[in-house]
């Protein structure tokens, strides 16, 4: 059985729909498809606030934020001597 609401019937009850998507999202089907969602707009806001945070923020952008953290911290990686894969220590040539 599917856990939401067939197209024609949800258009026959979409106040219930509305009213019931606060508790949680209320998934509309269309020949066994899913094709709709209707959320609460505390859902929605969630949802846009996770999308402008992935869409802002590049990789080189959360080093430099991280190194800035470090900064802040006094925080030093301490970076051990590179060695080959036999543990030999690495060419400086």
């Amino acid at each position: 059985m599917m856990d939401g609401w067939r197209v024609n019937e949800a258009k026959q009850r979409f106040s219930e729909i509305i009213r019931r998507s606060e508790a949680e999202p209320q998934k509309i089907y269309n020949r066994e498809r899913l094709v709709a969602a209707v959320v609460s707009p505390t859902a929605l806001e969630m949802l846009d606030h996770l999308r402008e945070q992935r869409s802002r923020c590049t990789l080189a952008e959360i080093f430099s934020e991280i190194r800035e953290i470090c900064e802040e911290d006094g925080y030093e990686l301490e970076i051990a001597e590179r060695s080959n894969r036999a543990g030999w220590p690495a060419d400086e040539s």
